[in-house]
């Protein structure tokens, strides 16, 4: 198949997944849909694109299954420890100054990183005072990172990382493990509402005090890239965090003078 075929026959997709199931992913970054698409057309047992197109279009069993593709992320609790090690030495200290807290962790994908922020909240005595809301546009992930539940051997990694990142406690003193899997504790997303947005389409919900989106703007065109860190400016109020993800900047947006760099190295970034 031909490049330029091949790119119509993406585009016809993505055109037919927003008129038919409204989520919008025209404005992603066209040689990352590339790759997901390549490996939902193996899961689904499609030899084209087109037959892919056809497929979610009449079966409707499978367009869950293509969206999962087009949307999962992995991720570790508390990766890149050194930004979440930033974010209990130099932005707790003003956090504390709120009498209520307001988060805003927005691609949540699985909820590793919803729960590295809840239990950082919690070993600063922060969480019975704060609100979480953790969105993405995949259905199935929320209700995965709702349940709170991963398997035991992501958990040396989750338990290093949280070490480095200056943890208090044993991360084993947040979760019980049950056949196979670690199961964290239902406190931790007590102060969480699990919920679906879309930031190609939907518009701000709340004012916030922290912005989280970490390796998800990446996978965005930079139109798309300035509709987010448009939604994350206005949401958050003066002199609000906004965590971006190790490869993603602000430099070059435009909404970069909205923001001051405070940690460059760990991509925090504080509103003017």
């Amino acid at each position: 198949m031909t490049a330029p075929i091949l790119e119509l026959e993406l585009k016809l997709l993505l055109e037919a997944i927003f008129l038919r199931f409204h989520y919008d992913f025209r404005s992603y970054s066209m040689a990352s849909l590339k790759r997901r698409v390549e490996t939902a057309l193996v899961k689904l047992r499609c030899d084209t694109v087109s037959a892919l197109q056809d497929k979610i279009l009449h079966d409707p069993d499978s367009f869950p299954v293509l969206l999962q593709q087009l949307t999962v992320q992995v991720s570790d609790m508390f990766r890149d420890p050194s930004f979440w090690k930033g974010l209990r030495e130099r932005i707790v200290p003003e956090l504390r100054t709120y009498p209520s807290l307001k988060f805003w962790t927005a691609g949540c994908s699985a909820g590793e990183e919803v729960y590295s922020l809840a239990i950082l909240l919690q070993e600063e005595n922060l969480l019975d005072r704060s609100m979480i809301y953790a969105t993405d546009i995949n259905p199935e992930a929320l209700t995965k990172a709702s349940t709170g539940i991963y398997p035991m051997e992501r958990l040396p990694t989750f338990t290093e990382n949280h070490r480095l990142a200056g943890g208090k406690r044993s991360l084993s003193e947040y979760y019980t493990a049950d056949y196979g899997s670690a199961v964290f504790h239902r406190s931790l997303r007590a102060h969480t509402v699990f919920s679906d947005h879309s930031l190609a389409t939907d518009s701000v919900f709340a004012e916030v005090q922290m912005v989280l989106c970490r390796n998800v703007l990446i996978y965005f065109d930079r139109d798309l890239q300035n509709r987010a860190l448009g939604l994350f400016k206005d949401a958050l109020c003066r002199r609000g965090f906004l965590g971006l993800g190790s490869r993603e900047t602000l430099q070059f947006t435009a909404h970069m003078s909205a923001f001051q760099s405070l940690i460059p190295e760990d991509r925090w970034y504080q509103r003017c």
